[in-house]
């Protein structure tokens, strides 16, 4: 893992995600590049152009950010881009290689009821790219010791899809436990566990639920993990959950890190 990519939002959890940011690719002798993003738009009524305004706003704002947290002596190239969140992360993730995303759950939304924000959400669910990692608000970096993975398909097509899993378990020696979903979509072949895969995990276990979402609820207090480990997909673990970019913390909430890998297929 050389390159992480973290977007930055204005929340009061801003300045304890970024440490968090910074400790972890400290741990990997990763390159950090922070994106701070803004809209493109001009002053109803005016000539003016607020390009220039909000790309100084930006840049100062990041560098506010920094001065409040131990960059050590982790590379950082600090960014204030603007654009659509996606479409902007898409290319950053393309141009600057990026491995792994970093995200706050909330960037912007102030509610407490909220687990994944407006932001936040349309990054997990509608970008192409590299894997995520929704970190928290208020996560202390400390180094992974046990992941639950969850899937309801171990079909893999894609190359290089489970690369963050496999920097995970060979930097920290962890362990990795494969729960596979048998859910009323299952398909013949789901449950075949390619060669990579079964190397990669260290138990594999099977359980019968209506969601991959309701598989990992049952299942999670036996395995006691300090990370959980999902799949990116059209019709995946938040299945509806995810129709609507913000999830609320009564549909879904996590205390501890969860993955999101890209794709399998």
């Amino acid at each position: 893992m050389k390159n992480i990519l973290v977007p930055i939002g204005t929340s009061k959890n801003t300045v304890s995600h970024l440490q968090y940011a910074i400790d972890f690719a400290e741990a990997f002798g990763a390159k950090l590049y922070i994106v701070h993003i803004y809209k493109v738009f001009t002053k109803t009524g005016t000539m003016i152009n607020l390009d220039h305004i909000l790309e100084r706003e930006g840049k100062e704002y990041l560098n506010e950010l920094l001065s409040k947290v131990d960059t050590k002596n982790v590379e950082i190239v600090a960014k204030a881009l603007k654009g659509k969140v996606v479409d902007v992360l898409e290319l950053v993730s393309k141009v600057a290689n990026i491995d792994l995303i970093l995200i706050q759950p909330r960037t912007n939304s102030v509610k407490d009821e909220v687990f994944l924000g407006e932001t936040s959400g349309k990054i997990i669910k509608q970008m192409n790219g590299p894997a995520s990692l929704i970190v928290p608000e208020g996560y202390t970096y400390t180094p992974t010791k046990h992941i639950l993975m969850a899937m309801k398909s171990a079909i893999i097509k894609k190359e290089h899809v489970l690369d963050p899993l496999k920097s995970l378990k060979n930097k920290f020696k962890c362990k990795i436990d494969l729960l596979l979903v048998k859910t009323p979509f299952h398909k013949d072949g789901d449950f075949d566990v390619n060669d990579e895969l079964t190397e990669l995990v260290d138990s594999i276990s099977n359980t019968e639920n209506a969601t991959t979402f309701q598989g990992v609820l049952r299942h999670y207090e036996s395995h006691n993990p300090d990370m959980l480990c999902v799949v990116r997909r059209k019709r995946g673990f938040f299945m509806k959950k995810w129709e609507n970019n913000v999830i609320l913390k009564k549909d879904f909430s996590s205390t501890i890190p969860v993955l999101v890998l890209s794709e399998l297929k």
